[in-house]
């Protein structure tokens, strides 16, 4: 089954932990400890910074557009990765140990719907 990990996390936190002390990704050594596992990582990636966010919203006919997140929080969402497992229990391992969970960041874990 396949689920996508909602990386959140405080953005500033964020910018510190993007290299590993070897010069690969930080994320490097947890996708080949999930690998070992047998999760697959189908893909993922970080995303832009949060002044980079456009919201969209409908209000009857009219679209409003607003720059910025949703919601005013401390936590923004940093980045995605959608893993494929057995189980949500493996699904549950791999968030937890995701190096942004490891930095007291969040990973939500969430199903992803069958294609059609």
């Amino acid at each position: 089954m396949r689920y996508m990990l909602l990386v959140c996390g405080q953005e500033d936190a964020d910018d510190a932990g993007t290299a590993h002390e070897y010069g690969e990704p930080c994320w490097a050594p947890w996708a080949r400890e999930i690998q070992a596992r047998g999760i697959l990582l189908v893909e993922g990636s970080q995303l832009q910074p949060i002044r980079t966010a456009t919201t969209v919203r409908n209000a009857g006919n009219e679209v409003l557009v607003t720059d910025g997140p949703f919601a005013e929080t401390k936590e923004q969402i940093l980045g995605y990765d959608v893993i494929e497992c057995a189980d949500l229990d493996e699904a549950v391992y791999a968030a937890s140990r995701h190096p942004a969970a490891l930095a007291g960041g969040v990973v939500e874990v969430r199903p992803v719907l069958a294609s059609v």
